[in-house]
């Protein structure tokens, strides 16, 4: 018995866990994972925000991702890390704010979790939606939505590292709509803004995929491949749907420059979202260095 305890211990204890107030930094066996940002933040006072990811890490601890880029064409401070948004958020036909450029809306992160198991850590969260826009009768913000979010990260193995995030949005009023870019784009939803670095390339389950203006649909992942890592030849981020997303096989909006990867719901017409009947999407990500092997690809189910 004694063993059994020793071993157990010895697998939570490959979890490390740093709280600042602002985040939290998970890492494994002393390399850094990712950084969940909880508190506000924003750039010079600019397009504040807060729950999602960043810096998200490579198996050899380089920063894969870009917050507040300005290192574009066009400046995009609104995109962060690894995030899930969407521009258009009503409550009945009353718009309420966009949450993909961060206006008339804030994330209000009542509770944060970290569980470890021998196989995994999770990390979860309690968040609420609240707008200027809606307000109770004491002309306080009112909470119009619950996300229930998770991230379960998986150990490395070998050359990569799989993360599931679980994303449930729960209506605290009648009538809640969300929608992607009311333009021919239709952009929203689960999204990664990677560091473009020297240029990226787009591969899918039958080979080369090239970005368009609009979506493109390309299956139910997508391995955006760069070169973050000078150490190594090949590395990638591969973005998976579940199977069980509404809309599945998402389409996809992919980008070389002004690098935002979207898995596309539900585009630029709105869906309802009622009260009782949550929302509830799922994604994996699989950070990798190297070849894609067999290995890899028994994780590209969920």
């Amino acid at each position: 018995m004694p063993f059994l305890c020793t071993a157990i211990l010895s697998c939570t204890q490959r979890w490390e866990v740093t709280e600042d107030g602002k985040g939290i930094l998970l890492a494994e066996d002393g390399k850094k994972v990712l950084y969940y940002q909880k508190a506000p933040k924003s750039w010079q006072g600019k397009s504040e925000r807060c729950n999602y990811i960043h810096p998200l890490y490579g198996i050899n601890e380089q920063i894969l991702t870009q917050d507040f880029p300005l290192d574009t064409h066009t400046d995009h401070l609104h995109q962060r890390g690894v995030y899930w948004a969407w521009h258009q958020i009503y409550i009945g036909t009353k718009r309420i704010g966009d949450a993909w450029i961060n206006a008339n809306f804030e994330w209000d992160v009542t509770e944060t979790r970290v569980h470890k198991f021998r196989d995994s850590c999770v990390i979860a969260a309690t968040v609420y939606w609240k707008s200027p826009r809606w307000l109770d009768t004491r002309g306080e913000k009112k909470a119009f939505a619950r996300e229930d979010i998770s991230f379960k990260v998986h150990p490395a193995l070998d050359n990569f590292r799989v993360l599931d995030f679980s994303i449930l949005i729960t209506a605290l009023e009648d009538s809640l709509l969300i929608g992607g870019s009311e333009d021919v784009k239709g952009y929203g939803g689960f999204s990664i803004r990677l560091d473009p670095g020297v240029g990226l390339a787009f591969e899918n389950a039958y080979g080369k995929v090239e970005p368009q203006l609009t979506a493109v649909d390309a299956g139910s992942w997508m391995n955006i491949i760069g070169n973050w890592d000078k150490a190594v030849s090949k590395e990638g981020v591969i973005m998976i749907s579940h199977p069980g997303n509404p809309g599945h096989p998402q389409p996809w909006i992919i980008r070389k420059e002004g690098s935002m990867q979207n898995a596309m719901y539900p585009g630029r017409s709105p869906v309802m979202i009622p009260p009782g009947k949550p929302l509830h999407l799922r994604y994996r990500v699989i950070v990798y260095h190297g070849m894609i092997g067999d290995d890899i690809h028994h994780w590209l189910e969920p």
